[in-house]
């Protein structure tokens, strides 16, 4: 007798740079969720989708949940409750390397309003950082945390454990037909995508006064006229002060250069054709604070 198809959603939570995009990315292999080493980089509920002879699993990206300081922390905060009450089963990462600490057990005590209806397992990141023993300490340490419904350490570097990660996750999904087409990797617009790897590539290198304090939006996405090979694509880098452009533009404009060839690189990448990227910056003074142009930015 074959298994019944599964299909559903799932999402990773955990503090900010608990490895969540980066497993996604294992888990979907392709790069769909943006992946920085700074915090917070996550900002849209990029789904990724694992297809497989047996089941359609669908993540759910969300940003990490903090205790919120500014509107905009208020704004990401809610957008990872609707998305916990929306999905068939959550991952709660928390890295090998790191000690558990009250950020996570302030997502722990959020997770815990949910478990009852929502199987949550804990999984524990970045094992090839870390001995087998330290895997196994952190282990015991999560188990304390909270009740799960599976416990499972992975590394997405190396493929450790990824495939044990999605049938875990798989288990908990209901019964049902695939909820995208075949080809699909995720249902962002493009041009979500192509802000966040610019904004990645924006996020690189740059000391850490900025990471909240940029936002990107693409005015402008249209294939040249007399090429077919090439898509000429608009873009704008909001920052919230004038001595944050000058950190972004760097000596003589030369690093505002280097973060349009390396996002242009993964956006040719990501539609599979030439990109021409222009690329600008504003200064939109303390946006993180004011509704009306938190609405602009898209958030």
């Amino acid at each position: 007798m074959t298994e019944p198809h599964r299909s559903g959603f799932a999402c990773f939570v955990g503090r900010p740079n608990a490895g969540k995009s980066t497993l996604t990315n294992a888990l979907v292999g392709s790069k769909v969720a943006i992946t920085s080493s700074k915090p917070q980089t996550t900002r849209h509920a990029i789904r990724g989708i694992v297809h497989r002879e047996d089941a359609q699993l669908v993540i759910i990206d969300t940003p990490g949940l903090h205790r919120p300081r500014t509107l905009l922390g208020q704004r990401l905060n809610d957008v990872v409750h609707e998305t916990w009450s929306e999905v068939d089963v959550v991952g709660f990462c928390v890295p090998a390397n790191e000690k558990i600490g009250p950020g996570d057990r302030f997502i722990a005590a959020e997770l815990k309003k949910i478990a009852r209806r929502t199987p949550v397992i804990g999984v524990v990141t970045k094992t090839d950082l870390v001995k087998p023993e330290q895997v196994a300490e952190q282990l015991v340490a999560l188990q304390e945390v909270m009740e799960f419904a599976d416990l499972v350490p992975v590394s997405a570097v190396d493929g450790f454990q990824v495939q044990t990660v999605a049938d875990l996750l798989v288990q908990r999904l209901p019964e049902g037909p695939q909820l995208y087409p075949g080809g699909e990797l995720t249902d962002e617009p493009e041009q979500t995508l192509v802000a966040e790897l610019i904004r990645e590539a924006a996020l690189e290198g740059v000391r850490d006064e900025l990471p909240h304090s940029i936002a990107v939006t693409v005015e402008e996405m249209i294939p040249r006229e007399d090429r077919d090979d090439l898509i000429d694509i608009h873009a704008l880098l909001y920052v919230e002060r004038p001595s944050q452009k000058g950190i972004i533009l760097g000596h003589k404009g030369e690093r505002l250069r280097e973060v349009g060839a390396t996002a242009r690189k993964h956006i040719e990448r990501l539609l599979g054709t030439k990109v021409y990227l222009d690329l600008h910056i504003k200064v939109a003074k303390d946006w993180q604070r004011d509704p009306k142009q938190l609405r602009r930015l898209g958030f």
